[in-house]
């Protein structure tokens, strides 16, 4: 590359990682909730999806007999119309969280 140039060029690229899921003030602000949880990730319904190979920082709460924080690091994998989200693999998740997504799941196939 010369040393000549155009000077600094804005970047269009998005952020490396996405906090997905935080603190809203109220459902009005709410625009994206999670859906569909499983042990190797979980469907985030929004109107506005990042693209597949995104990574995000996750932080939602799930409800098995209180209401839990997981927490981790997922990649996008999918990108939906029908419903409007995207479908997330966990790339990293501590011991908690994969306890708790456990109990989860165990509570859903009692129902059953």
């Amino acid at each position: 590359m010369s040393a000549g140039g155009s000077g600094t060029k804005k970047s269009s690229l998005r952020p490396k990682r996405i906090d997905i899921n935080r603190d809203f003030d109220s459902l009005e602000r709410l625009t994206e909730y999670v859906s569909n949880v499983s042990k190797s990730g979980a469907f985030i319904r929004t109107q506005d999806p990042w693209p597949v190979g995104t990574k995000l920082n996750l932080k939602f709460t799930l409800v098995v007999e209180d209401p839990e924080i997981l927490e981790g690091v997922g990649e996008v994998v999918r990108v939906s119309d029908k419903p409007r989200g995207m479908g997330v693999r966990f790339v990293e998740l501590s011991e908690k969280s994969k306890t708790l997504i456990e109990q989860l799941l165990e509570k859903q196939r009692a129902r059953r």
